[in-house]
């Protein structure tokens, strides 16, 4: 074949390729379409979905960070009154942002956590602020309450630091509210599945164990602290719980 022939024939070739195409793209046109305008919109709605959820972990973060100000804030007690027959005396102003007592901080610092918790509840810091307002509300003494947040923050972290350290917090929480064998429970769960210290899980579990009358479980517990944990922080603390428990079984 000759070179002119050959050439002729593979521009006749991209020729009826191009119908072809065309041909196929006037056929399925409202398909290529529809499909390119559903490509588009799951990227609309992609980019949409990071922007909203980076819009929110910041927006979180931020009233995060506001109640934990109010949490940490310094607390000045107020001056006490002068002694009868002695000269009332001129006190500086508290500084500023600082708040009487402990229980006037947290309840102003609470709702501020709640507030962002129920806002964005899936975030991180929404998690985080739940964590606080149970721990608010454990110090505040209202551990009903405490408890259900604490179980909040355990279903939305899972297996994550802030679902082991609520776990930790419910068993305290349980334990105020002298329900203990709730709290042995949490507890001796915690001991075995946590990644946070377990001799400071253990010195709760033999805490629960003397409040629930279980005193040979909790001298047990306490042994184990000072026979596993010899340079623990709890150690010290730990010899004189058993001490007591064992005064009290004498």
């Amino acid at each position: 074949m000759k070179r002119s022939e050959r050439h002729r024939l593979k521009e006749n070739e991209v020729a009826l390729s191009v119908v072809r195409m065309r041909e196929q793209f006037e056929e399925h046109k409202r398909q290529i379409i529809g499909l390119g305008s559903l490509v588009g919109a799951i990227i609309v709605v992609v980019g949409g979905y990071f922007w909203w959820q980076h819009t929110s972990d910041t927006r979180a973060r931020t009233m995060l960070v506001d109640a934990m100000a109010i949490e940490q804030a310094q607390v000045v007690p107020p001056p006490a009154p002068p002694a009868p027959g002695q000269p009332a005396t001129t006190n500086e102003p508290p500084p500023p942002g600082s708040f009487p007592s402990e229980q006037a901080k947290l309840t102003v610092a609470l709702p501020r956590f709640m507030a962002a918790a129920d806002a964005y509840p899936g975030t991180t810091a929404g998690i985080a602020a739940r964590y606080h307002a149970a721990s608010c509300l454990v110090a505040l003494g209202r551990t009903k309450e405490a408890i259900d947040q604490y179980k909040q923050v355990m279903e939305r972290a899972g297996s994550g630091i802030y679902g082991d350290m609520a776990r930790l917090g419910l068993g305290e929480a349980e334990l105020q509210a002298r329900q203990y064998d709730a709290a042995i429970n949490d507890f001796r769960d915690l001991a075995t599945k946590t990644n946070l210290p377990t001799d400071a899980i253990l010195m709760q579990l033999g805490r629960a164990y003397a409040a629930a009358g279980r005193k040979a479980q909790a001298q047990q517990t306490f042994q184990r602290i000072l026979d596993e944990f010899p340079q623990s922080q709890y150690a010290q603390l730990a010899k004189r719980e058993l001490d007591a428990v064992k005064s009290a079984g004498a």
